[in-house]
């Protein structure tokens, strides 16, 4: 509302609230990822109540472990994963797939966690197409004749640019990212003895039955909402902290600081230890796993 497209951008948010009070909304619950949050504490810094329910499957917003439809993204990218992976190994290919993200890499980490694949490229770890040849040849000398690489829409090389599938000027957020996969499959294909095929799923991932998890999140998200709502507090998210339901500030990110404003993969983080105790590449020198100290407690997901 505070550039509306169908207004030519024009600031129509004083129009919402004025509705909104018409009608006789008390609170307005908004589902979504860090735009709907930041106009949803624009509007409540305007008057109008409003109570966050974290909703995307890039799993990027701060101040939640958790937001949903991100599970049942995982899920779609795994099954597509593992029928590669049988396609890869009876014709010794190298297979890539891409996934959705944006600037945050965790359906790429998780998925390829999940489906156990060779190579995982992610946003936050800039690749090194030469490193990721050389995991290629060094997999076939060891007798292993396919590689399954996933790769996160954002992916981008050392030095290196985003691949923009669409740059759409009418869009607060113009940048429509898409297309490293056959970026790199291209360019490995004149590395590697090996025949090389890139598989975008796009948003096949964003719909179709959500998984259990996702389902019973949702139910508990908006349930502890309206229970918030309730009891006098706005303003808020809803989130998941230490794996237990909390209400933290609603974030503000503003557009033109999207990609700086995301939760992100760190190196440090367990599931990054996981993959390279595995034998999984990042594409890039990485440090040695650490799990932290003995008997310190981790959160994984």
């Amino acid at each position: 509302p505070f550039g509306y497209f169908r207004r030519d951008g024009a600031d129509v948010s004083d129009e919402v609230v004025a509705h909104c009070k018409e009608l006789g909304i008390e609170c307005l619950f908004v589902i979504g990822g860090d735009g709907t949050m930041s106009i949803s504490h624009r509007l409540h810094a305007m008057g109008l109540a409003c109570v966050g329910i974290p909703k995307t499957i890039d799993n990027d917003l701060h101040c939640t472990e958790r937001t949903f439809g991100f599970d049942t993204a995982v899920s779609i990218a795994t099954k597509a994963t593992n029928r590669l992976g049988t396609t890869a190994e009876s014709h010794h290919r190298v297979m890539l797939l891409e996934t959705m993200g944006r600037y945050a890499g965790w359906i790429a980490l998780h998925t390829g966690l999940a489906s156990g694949v060779d190579v995982v490229l992610v946003p936050e770890f800039p690749y090194e197409v030469a490193r990721i040849a050389e995991v290629i040849e060094r997999r076939k000398r060891q007798g292993k004749r396919s590689t399954v690489i996933v790769v996160a829409e954002g992916a981008r090389p050392v030095g290196g640019s985003f691949a923009v599938r669409q740059v759409d000027p009418t869009s607060p957020d113009p940048l429509r990212l898409g297309g490293v996969a056959q970026v790199l499959a291209n360019e490995l294909a004149s590395l590697v003895d090996s025949e090389t095929r890139a598989t975008v799923l796009g948003h096949t991932q964003r719909g179709g039955c959500p998984t259990a998890l996702d389902r019973i999140l949702a139910t508990s998200y908006g349930t502890f909402a309206a229970y918030t709502a309730l009891h006098g507090e706005t303003g808020v998210m809803v989130a998941l902290v230490n794996n237990r339901l909390a209400t933290s500030p609603l974030p503000y990110v503003p557009v033109e600081q999207a990609q700086a404003g995301c939760r992100c993969i760190t190196q440090d983080s367990p599931l990054v230890a996981a993959a390279l105790s595995l034998g999984v590449s990042f594409g890039c020198a990485m440090d040695e796993p650490s799990f932290g100290e003995p008997g310190s407690r981790l959160h994984v997901l």
